[in-house]
This record gives structure tokens, C-alpha cells and sequence, in this order.
């Protein structure tokens, strides 16, 4: 239920050789607008903690963390009332940075292990569930039901009801838009996800699926693109770059079609975050 929609059921099918001992809840939800994580935190907190354990219990594993940003207190202070003396349960507050709520980042900040180059979470000893992801395990296994509806953040500055809907899987993005009060009339795009890591839809036909974690209108004067000057090497792209790249180099490697000089230099591990074309 997370941004990249990965499947729930591999990531609990630890490859041979692998060592996990600590399952992350991502509850941290850094796109700025998107809510939809924050809400259903302060809402269903009991039915997390099941999903929790039961997590814990496919996973084998002892020790369970739950990572939320400092700016999301009272659904911190839900779970720490709810896990009281709970030691194999932890809640962790955040300091609040984009983009820690991808999962390198989410591991590098609660357990100080670092993925390596081209691996996953497990070679950290780590797996990373979204809170979306863990309640909709509750309902599946305690409930059983089936994945059918998620909830979504319908938000923008100029939206008249800007709202966290739960809707079904399917749901045209049209009908959301009109259940917030329709469509603005100083919209420029519309996007599907936040600002940093969203896409911008062509269609509002198009159907809510399981990783549509927010639909966000943003007004025309915000939504054009800045005109492209010559690159300065001023280098704060690579201090904006939470992997560790050379974003400008990548870009310069990519545009001259040299894609495997630009593989030799790990351009497989960007992820999209977004954050090196916001700082230049």
C-alpha cells in the first residue's frame, strides 16, 4: 500500500541465506499534503498493532519498530497509550525530512544500517511495511477481507473540501474530485501522489488503485516548469541527494545516451525522490 505498490507477500518470503531481525512500520509519510497515512494512524491504531504482530509472526522476527515524523504527535501518543510496557513494540518519533520515508532512508534512520548498492532492505536485516499496508494484513487475516478500498487525500490550496476519503479500488478520480468540491478553476495539474514523487494525470478517469495515496490539484502560477539554465557544478544536488549521487553527472551522462556509463555510476539506485531538481 506504500509508493511503489510492492507486493506484501514477497517482501514476507525472505531469500535463502537472509537474516531479518527487525520488521520497520513506516508510518513517517514525508510528501508534503499527503495525509492519508496520518489519518488512518490516529483511527485505527489497535488494528495496526495486531497487523503488527501478525507481521512479526510470518516474519520470524522479535523486535518491531514503528518510525512516525515528529510532526504527526498525536498519533505517536496513540500508540505509545496503546503498547504501554510493550518492549518488542516500539514507537520511534522522527525528525521531520524528506525523503525518510523511503525505505533506505526509514532503515538508515531507525537502525543505523545501510543498505547496500543495488540490495534490498533484507540484506540490512530489515523489512519495511507501510501502515497502510499492515492494517489492510488485519483486515485480511483477522477479518478476512479481501483488499478492496484504501484511503485517499483529495487536497490542493485552492480545493474547497480538501478531505481523506476511504473509497473503493476503482473509484474514478473524477468522483473523488467532485466529493471535495469539484475541480478549481486555477488548477494547472492534477497529480496522483505528492508534489515531489507524484504524476501528473492526463485522464480523471482514471481508477484509484491499491499505491493512489493522495490526489493533489495544484494552481497553474505553481505548476510550470522553470526555464533550464546551464549547469553551475555549484554541487547542491549532491548534498540534496539522499543516496549519495551525482545527480548532475547522471543527467549530463543520460542526455548523451552513454546509459552505461551512467549504470557504472549507480543511476539505479536514484529514487525518484525528486529532491535535486527542487534545490537547483
Amino acid at each position: 500500500m506504500g509508493g511503489a505498490a510492492f507486493p506484501s507477500h514477497v517482501k514476507l518470503s525472505i531469500p535463502e541465506g537472509k537474516q531479518v531481525d527487525h520488521l520497520l512500520i513506516n508510518g513517517v509519510e514525508c510528501e508534503p499534503y499527503l495525509t492519508s497515512d496520518h489519518r488512518l494512524m490516529i483511527e485505527k491504531p489497535q488494528e495496526i498493532i495486531v497487523g503488527i504482530k501478525i507481521l512479526m509472526k510470518a516474519l520470524g522476527v522479535e523486535k518491531a519498530i514503528i518510525g512516525i515524523e515528529a510532526n504527526k504527535p498525536d498519533a505517536i501518543e496513540g500508540f505509545e497509550k496503546l503498547l504501554g510496557t510493550e518492549s518488542h513494540i516500539t514507537v520511534e518519533p522522527l525528525e521531520v525530512q524528506y525523503p525518510q520515508g523511503g525505505e533506505k532512508q526509514l532503515i538508515q534512520a531507525l537502525l543505523n544500517r545501510e543498505v547496500p548498492s543495488g540490495g534490498l532492505p533484507a540484506d540490512a536485516g530489515a523489512i519495511v511495511h507501510n501502515v497502510g499496508t499492515t492494517y489492510a494484513v488485519y483486515q485480511a487475516v483477522q477479518k478476512n477481507k479481501p483488499l478492496i478500498e484504501r484511503v485517499v487525500t483529495v487536497t490542493g490550496k485552492s480545493v474547497k473540501q480538501p478531505s481523506n476519503f476511504l473509497v473503493r479500488i476503482g473509484t474514478p478520480v473524477i468522483d473523488l474530485l467532485i466529493a471535495a468540491g469539484g475541480v478549481p478553476e486555477d488548477t494547472g495539474k492534477i497529480v496522483s501522489g505528492g508534489p515531489m514523487m507524484g504524476k501528473a494525470l492526463a485522464d480523471l478517469d482514471v481508477p484509484v488503485a491499491k499505491g493512489t495515496s493522495g490526489i493533489l490539484l495544484i494552481p497553474k502560477e505553481e505548476s510550470m516548469r522553470s526555464e533550464v539554465y546551464n549547469c553551475l557544478h555549484c554541487g547542491k544536488c549532491i548534498e540534496a541527494c539522499p543516496m549519495g549521487l551525482e545527480p548532475y553527472r547522471l543527467l549530463l551522462l543520460s542526455k548523451k545516451g552513454n546509459l552505461e556509463k551512467a549504470k557504472e555510476e549507480h543511476i539505479l539506485d536514484c529514487i525518484e525522490c525528486g529532491s535535486c531538481a527542487f534545490v537547483c
